[in-house]
């Protein structure tokens, strides 16, 4: 039971996890722009999340842990909501997504997929018992609103019908898979569940192992070092602080905190890719950190 006296400190350690997790998912944009060039949806998601398993696993297992800490391997209720939070979060949006870049402008994706925040707050408010806290919906609303401004303003007006079933079936298996991941972190350790979760997601992503060592052949070395990095950062560590700010706050205010990332990878983008954005993408992102700085407050 956390006192009174431990909560700052646990919502300083919660809110230090989820900056993290923002910029590392941020930065996956710019590593993808440049693996895409080289690996395909299926292939880019095999590499990503296999690696990244094995680096999660190295971690988890050679680490020094204290006498009392006990590993513990999920019990039998366990599993549905993790083979759920693997297949969907990692496994279906991973491809999802990868595919749907290919189809859709920047822009056009951003605003679909971030649909997912408002189905996360809606699926934690009904299904785990979160409610609706009025700063939540508030913070929610002005977030969206700032993502539909940045796609506004980066969307060149045509969008392929599948890659928009592609982009909602992204955001929708995100959410689900953050909602059933939630009640996992109150029995076991954050590292364990995203191990597990991106073991099951690799596993949804064999098929197109024939594909990745085709494109490993003829991949640049400088690609490859893009996809590790994806693998080691946005997958290793993101998906770990995520883990861990998720289990010391509520998946809706978790959800809504990733707005943030479209505003980061826009600055990203501007130093490393020199894609300056429009003008009406910077208002869209300052709506996005007052929402975000709206949902976060305390009621």
């Amino acid at each position: 039971m956390t006192t009174r006296a431990e909560a700052p400190a646990r919502s300083t350690h919660a809110t230090a996890a989820a900056a993290v997790t923002v910029v590392l998912w941020a930065s996956s944009f710019v590593a993808i722009r440049h693996a895409g060039t080289e690996f395909s949806a299926g292939a880019l998601s095999l590499a990503r999340l296999g690696l990244g398993s094995i680096l999660l696993g190295a971690l988890l297992f050679t680490r020094p842990r204290p006498e009392a800490a006990v590993r513990r391997w999920p019990a039998k209720r366990d599993w549905a909501p993790l083979l759920a939070c693997g297949v969907l979060w990692f496994g279906v949006y991973n491809l999802a997504l990868n595919d749907a870049e290919r189809r859709l402008d920047a822009g056009t994706a951003a605003m679909l997929v971030h649909i997912a925040p408002l189905l996360i707050a809606v699926l934690a408010g009904f299904g785990l018992g979160e409610g609706f806290p009025r700063n939540l919906v508030i913070g929610g609303l002005v977030a969206f609103a700032g993502i539909v401004v940045i796609g506004t303003s980066s969307s060149d007006g045509r969008a392929e019908l599948w890659g928009v079933v592609l982009c909602v079936i992204a955001a929708v298996s995100y959410a689900v898979g953050v909602v059933t991941q939630k009640p996992l972190l109150s029995r076991l350790p954050a590292a364990e569940v995203t191990w597990l979760a991106c073991t099951i997601g690799a596993v949804v992503c064999l098929p197109f192992a024939p594909a990745l060592l085709d494109e490993l052949r003829t991949a640049d070395a400088t690609t490859i070092w893009w996809v590790v990095y994806l693998a080691a950062f946005p997958t290793a560590l993101g998906f770990t602080t995520w883990a861990f700010a998720l289990r010391r706050t509520s998946a809706g205010r978790m959800g809504i905190t990733v707005y943030a990332v479209p505003v980061v990878a826009i600055i990203l983008g501007w130093l490393f890719l020199g894609e300056t954005p429009a003008a009406l993408a910077f208002v869209g992102g300052a709506l996005c950190l007052a929402g975000v700085a709206i949902s976060r407050r305390a009621a």
